[in-house]
């Protein structure tokens, strides 16, 4: 199963929520009236404003580190000999950039749950 911007979307505005800054009369008793969560909309919005300014730093060909997660980096590969793997016949593969990730070690800690 793929974790999508949507998914992303549904737990932000399941699981953050902010406080208000005018407070209820019925603050006392119920307490939740002093927190607001985001709007499905607002939350797709942030998501997607998320992903455009790491994919704008990554064409810049700067890196980007989200900490505690990883470090997305461009990588730059050099024009090399390959070989069509239908034919087999000899060609030559262009020049690219690629992004590679390299996780944290905290990230490696909690996937192996490592103490």
């Amino acid at each position: 199963m793929a974790l999508t911007k949507k998914d992303i979307a549904r737990n932000l505005t399941e699981k953050i929520r902010f406080k208000k800054k005018e407070r209820s009369k019925q603050r006392s008793l119920f307490r939740e009236l002093d927190y607001a969560t985001f709007s499905p909309r607002q939350a797709t919005e942030i998501i997607n404003s998320l992903f455009e300014i790491i994919m704008a730093n990554l064409e810049k060909g700067e890196s980007v580190l989200v900490s505690t997660f990883g470090k997305f980096q461009i990588k730059y590969k050099w024009t090399r000999k390959g070989r069509n793997p239908n034919t087999g016949a000899p060609m030559l593969l262009d020049s690219r950039r690629i992004v590679t990730f390299h996780y944290s070690p905290k990230l490696k800690q909690k996937i192996n749950n490592l103490p």
